[in-house]
């Protein structure tokens, strides 16, 4: 069981989601439809991802916040922000190349008491391995470093 949690909050035009402890797949599901919800939404300024306490985060969800950025940057032309105070964390999203798909800024985001906790969603492990998928193909085409650490997980979930 994971260790993590996502929240979420909506107010005057920013989305925020916030990142808590170990966020891994068995939050992912819930993750994916909230950004579906967001974009559905289109009446926003800004998107805005806390992971100021986050412990770590798997790769599966760092593909769905590069599907965020780039359904941002595709649907209304925005670039989204990441708050990290963690060097580690930090140090990843520049791995990964988050810096060329967000904003990324070191100052916590106001009222964090406004945020919800995202619910949690059973998926079917069909779902949850092409939401896998999809995740680390975004993160392929981020970079050639991603391309070459993700491409034998690609082939092995394709696959099956």
């Amino acid at each position: 069981m994971s260790t993590g949690r996502i929240q979420f909050a909506e107010q005057d035009g920013t989305f925020v989601l916030k990142f808590v402890g170990e966020v891994r797949l068995t939050l992912c599901s819930a993750l994916d439809a909230t950004i579906e919800r967001i974009f559905t939404a289109l009446n926003f300024t800004a998107i805005v991802i806390d992971l100021t306490e986050t412990r770590s985060i798997d790769s599966t969800t760092l593909g769905l916040l590069a599907k965020l950025s780039i359904l941002s940057r595709q649907k209304i032309g925005l670039l989204p922000t990441l708050v990290t105070t963690n060097e580690d964390i930090s140090r990843l999203l520049e791995s990964m190349g988050f810096d060329q798909v967000f904003n990324i800024v070191n100052r916590p985001v106001p009222c964090p008491e406004c945020l919800d906790d995202l619910p949690s969603q059973d998926q079917s492990e069909d779902v949850v391995k092409a939401k896998v998928l999809e995740a680390h193909k975004i993160l392929m085409g981020l970079n050639e470093s991603n391309r070459a650490a993700f491409h034998d997980l690609v082939n092995a979930l394709e696959q099956h």
